[in-house]
């Protein structure tokens, strides 16, 4: 490593004088590579470049730094409790935070969602959730009930059971059959019905009747559980039609079929309530979390589930171990530290108030972007926003990426998947901060062809 000689604010950092040791995720590592772009320092709602420039985080990092960068506060609790108790296990011991941690989080959620398994990202936390759905039916006397429904453009992180109910071709492709027994429904965007919809479409509730037919198919005593996004992120922000989930909440509990929403991106105030469930009124049997559990400084997940799926497994002699599933790291000590620090940032700033209080100002400039070159729709809902540009037709996905290299240039870290540019910045953003993600991004679609 060499050490960064641009007038970085960031004294001591280092740029890599050899990029091919790391393998990158998600990354096209040989483009990449060829012109790295490194970020060394963070604080608030800017990132610091190798070569000293201020880069507006336009993303919250990963859809995680939901409450800035480097907050005093979870540094503070991080370096006291590593000081104090770096690792305990919680294999048949435990340690205070964890259960602090839970009580917390169960008082945060709606309806019964009063029993937490922790996990140590979005992946573990729904391929648990897969786990926990399956069992559950087998402790009720049900053990036929194996099938899993996901949905098309679904995206449930990398384990063998989130790629199976994805529904993101090229995050399923490579890796075989993966899990049997597994359907999707439709996604439910259409540009040619309902383009530029400011929050929820009109269009497409009847694509929850989809499932009538998927489990018409298979018959529901196959099927254990239902698995979505309330708002989908990762596939280019998907909002829920009116009355969407709440019709595929009502035929799930009609078939005894859990639902699952994954909250990993849309929990912790994204779309302007604590959870998705809360915003739009449907309880489902269970929930995955993770990102914004701890402001994205220390991995950490969790699944959320109701009392009634968490007391179908305490039967059974007392000293039985009820589910054999876990990780060495859950519930680890500094991650509960940093999301318990995170939660008194989020309870005593009201971030998620702030959030919805500045929903219609954020969709207005997402909107205002109407008319510039290749813009075929534009969606927003609380702080998510989604500018969806027409594919060139020799290159799908080119024109999105030259858009967010432009917008780096310009001091601005946008996320792009497909040729949809993706917003979802730092709850803290002041307002002509939020103007400034726009004048870039206005500037960098301009210029792109």
């Amino acid at each position: 490593m060499t050490s960064a000689a641009d007038g970085s604010n960031a004294p001591g950092a280092k740029i890599p004088n050899d990029y091919s040791a790391f393998w990158m995720p998600f990354t096209a590592n040989r483009q990449y590579k060829s012109a790295p772009r490194l970020l060394v320092a963070a604080e608030g709602v800017w990132y610091t470049s190798h070569d000293g420039r201020k880069i507006l985080d336009g993303t919250a990092g990963l859809w995680c730094v939901n409450a800035g960068h480097a907050r005093k506060q979870i540094v503070e609790a991080v370096q006291k409790q590593v000081a104090t108790l770096d690792f305990a296990p919680t294999f048949q011991m435990g340690h205070p935070a964890a259960f602090e941690l839970a009580s917390r989080l169960a008082d945060m959620t709606p309806g019964d969602l009063n029993h937490v398994f922790y996990t140590n990202s979005g992946s573990e936390s729904v391929d648990t959730a897969l786990k926990i759905a399956i069992a559950y039916h087998r402790a009720r006397g049900e053990g036929q009930r194996t099938r899993l429904i996901g949905r098309e453009r679904g995206y449930h992180g990398v384990g063998f059971g989130g790629i199976s109910v994805g529904g993101i071709a090229n995050n399923r492709k490579t890796w075989g059959s993966m899990l049997p027994g597994v359907d999707h429904l439709p996604h439910t965007l259409s540009i040619k019905d309902s383009a530029y919809n400011f929050g929820q479409p009109t269009w497409g509730l009847h694509l929850a009747e989809e499932l009538e037919r998927i489990i018409a198919l298979h018959d529901a005593s196959t099927i254990a559980a239902v698995i979505i996004e309330p708002v989908a992120g990762s596939t280019g922000v998907l909002i829920p039609p009116k009355g969407y989930l709440e019709r595929i909440r009502a035929i799930t509990e009609k078939y005894g079929i859990l639902l699952i929403f994954d909250e990993v991106i849309t929990g912790f105030g994204r779309v302007g309530k604590a959870f998705a469930a809360e915003r739009f009124g449907v309880i489902p049997d269970m929930m995955t979390v993770a990102k914004g559990i701890t402001n994205g400084i220390i991995p950490m997940g969790a699944v959320f589930a109701r009392n009634h799926i968490h007391d179908a497994f305490m039967n059974g002699p007392p000293g039985m171990i009820e589910l054999f599933h876990g990780y060495t790291y859950s519930g680890h000590p500094v991650a509960c530290a940093a999301a318990l620090a995170t939660l008194d940032i989020y309870r005593d700033e009201k971030l998620f108030d702030r959030a919805i209080d500045n929903e219609k100002m954020f969709g207005d400039l997402v909107h205002g972007l109407k008319g510039l070159p290749n813009i075929i729709d534009l969606r927003n809902i609380g702080m998510v926003g989604a500018i969806e540009l027409a594919p060139r037709p020799d290159a799908p996905g080119a024109r999105a990426f030259e858009v967010f290299l432009k917008c780096y240039e310009k001091g601005l870290l946008v996320r792009y998947t497909g040729d949809i540019i993706a917003l979802s910045p730092p709850l803290i953003m002041e307002n002509a901060e939020i103007g400034k993600i726009f004048d870039i991004l206005g500037e960098a679609i301009k210029s792109v062809k």
